[in-house]
């Protein structure tokens, strides 16, 4: 919401006060409930970052079990919103994939209409505050404990106390009201009507971010009978579509997956609005039809206006659903990703932050970006080209093949593709550690250090430029071939992490076949200073020719460990069971 837009509203807020005190206990009771939303989404929040994550990883290899997450996590937090950011977070890091998205998103749409329910059912027929103070009292008490979980479990009880007392309010207020100015006045009939209050059911939405808090709102000016039944119906549908904004507002600051759940989101439920307004007649008829069934009284209109906004949901879902994947695909057709560039940060996003899992799982699909990056300024350094290395060729024969090593700038090069997507990691990483206090802290700690020590083999490959270039032109073809060995050998490594990257090289020991690429390194080193002692005693070599191989000797090996140590967290070691599992089969 921009300042302008605030402050007309203000203005609005204000008048209202001041021509109505009855406007006011309702605004009062909409501003409580919201502020128990906030409570209680604050609680759950607090519970993030290991089970809710978990459970939404499991539920994605079935669709039952999607709309079954969806249904019944909303049910519990009575928020779609939480959830919405929480699957588009998940999203954006490649944790869910579209579809799966979509699935717990319909669900959610379903699970958020069990709040009119029990708003219609019990807080507008049960006097709720005198629930409430309890529940404040405790929570309350609970807040200012030390320990994080019974702090959650206290925001959990302050928000349902507010919630409670927020509807409360609301229906003390429209009680009142009417003795004032009745609603009903303005009720408009006919087809027009229904399209000027669903389009007032949007706008409600959309300036108070919450579909919940309008259908409460919605339901307790029906119940003291400031709104007709015919235009309840209208203003629930209107809210089904304005809640979408929350969904697109949280998508503004993910990436291109997160803006596909989001348009995803916004068609299904316009969707389902649409068929609702065109089918409005049936739809009231089969509302009827269904109370008659179960016995909710014909006159107990809020029941009734519960019973509209489950049935047009479940009807959207049921029609949609089969259309998930096609949809799928035509998002990913029209909303494409742009080609992720190599001196900006392709993953790391505002969205991310929201939650542990997504902040680890961004950093780490980021650091693999800024390893392409160094692998491709180290193979310039070298004179050797991405496409043959990482093919089926002779390594030996490709470094034959290109012997003019090319004036590259590494300098240049490291201030565009390097620098600024280092720096955003490293920056990332504190402010998630800073938001997440301890929690994961471990994960991050290791892919900081992963990034460290891309630094590092960069500068060793600054170090071993200058005397590559010089040998690329010397006429000592005994030096020449031992910095050919020095390119052939940076390769082969780059090769071999390469398979383990894209997961060519399956193994149970893939710690342990890193180790054992260390100790090859060491044997390399060891031979290279041997031969290099040879080539200077036979006076194959000068002895100054001799100090600078051995020199650039331990450059190569500072890069090849360096690249190493980085593969073994951010290749292999990303799930916190693989770290345990093969660190103790490696020990074993």
């Amino acid at each position: 919401m921009n300042s302008e837009t605030l402050v007309i509203i203000m203005i609005l807020l204000a008048y209202g006060f001041w021509i109505s005190s009855e406007f006011k206990t309702i605004a009062a009771g909409i501003s409580i409930f919201l502020f128990g939303m906030l409570s209680l989404q604050q609680g759950f929040r607090s519970f993030t970052g290991g089970i809710l994550e978990s459970i939404l990883k499991a539920v994605t290899n079935s669709l039952s079990k999607r709309l079954c997450f969806g249904v019944v996590t909303t049910m519990m937090m009575q928020s779609s919103s939480l959830l919405s950011v929480l699957v588009i977070s998940f999203i954006s890091a490649g944790l869910l994939d579209l579809v799966s998205g979509m699935g717990i998103i319909f669900g959610a749409n379903l699970g958020t209409t069990t709040g009119a329910w029990l708003v219609a059912g019990f807080g507008i027929k049960v006097k709720i505050s005198a629930y409430a103070m309890p529940m404040l009292v405790f929570g309350v008490l609970l807040v200012l404990q030390k320990s994080k979980n019974l702090q959650g479990i206290g925001y959990i009880l302050t928000g349902i106390g507010f919630l409670f007392l927020g509807i409360h309010y609301m229906k003390e207020g429209f009680d009142t009201f009417k003795e004032t100015i009745n609603l009903t006045e303005y009720a408009m009939t006919g087809f027009s009507g229904l399209l000027v209050f669903v389009a007032l059911g949007v706008l409600t939405t959309i300036i108070i971010q919450s579909s919940d808090a309008t259908m409460v709102i919605i339901i307790t000016a029906l119940a003291s009978g400031q709104v007709t039944y015919e235009n309840s119906l209208a203003l629930a549908v209107g809210a089904n579509i304005g809640t979408t904004v929350t969904a697109i507002l949280g998508s503004l600051s993910a990436n291109i997956k997160g803006k596909r759940l989001a348009a995803a989101h916004f068609i299904f439920n316009l969707f389902t609005a649409i068929v609702a307004i065109i089918m409005m007649d049936q739809f009231i008829w089969m509302v009827d039809k269904f109370c008659n069934t179960v016995g909710i009284s014909s006159d107990d209109y809020t029941l009734k206006l519960a019973a509209f906004h489950t049935l047009f949901n479940v009807v959207g879902i049921c029609v949609m659903l089969p259309l998930a994947r096609p949809l799928a695909r035509l998002l990913e057709t029209l909303l494409v990703d742009k080609a992720g560039e190599v001196d900006k940060p392709n993953f790391l996003t505002q969205s991310a932050l929201q939650f542990p899992d997504t902040a680890v799982e961004v950093v780490r699909k980021e650091t693999e970006h800024l390893y392409n990056n160094v692998v491709h300024l180290i193979l310039k350094t070298i004179g050797l080209h991405r496409r043959d290395v990482f093919s089926e060729q002779v390594l030996s024969d490709i470094v034959k093949k290109y012997q003019q090593l090319p004036d590259y700038d590494l300098d240049d090069a490291y201030e565009r593709n390097f620098k600024g997507i280092y720096s955003s990691i490293i920056a990332f990483i504190s402010q998630a550690r800073f938001t997440w206090e301890m929690k994961l802290s471990g994960r991050l700690y290791w892919l900081r250090e992963a990034n460290l020590k891309l630094a590092e083999s960069i500068k060793g490959t600054k170090h071993l430029q200058k005397n590559l270039q010089k040998s690329s032109i010397s006429h000592n073809h005994f030096l020449k071939l031992e910095y050919d060995n020095v390119r052939r050998q940076v390769a082969t490594l780059l090769r071999e992490l390469e398979a383990i990257k894209t997961g060519m090289l399956v193994s149970e020991l893939t710690l342990l076949s890193l180790d054992m690429l260390k100790a090859k390194l060491k044997d390399q080193n060891k031979l290279m200073m041997e031969n290099i002692e040879v080539l200077i005693r036979e006076h194959k070599i000068s002895a100054e020719m001799g100090t600078s191989l051995m020199n650039d000797s331990v450059y190569v090996y500072d890069i090849q460990a360096n690249l190493i140590s980085m593969a073994a967290t951010v290749f292999i070691n990303h799930s916190r069971q693989s770290i345990d599992v093969e660190r103790e089969m490696t020990l074993t």
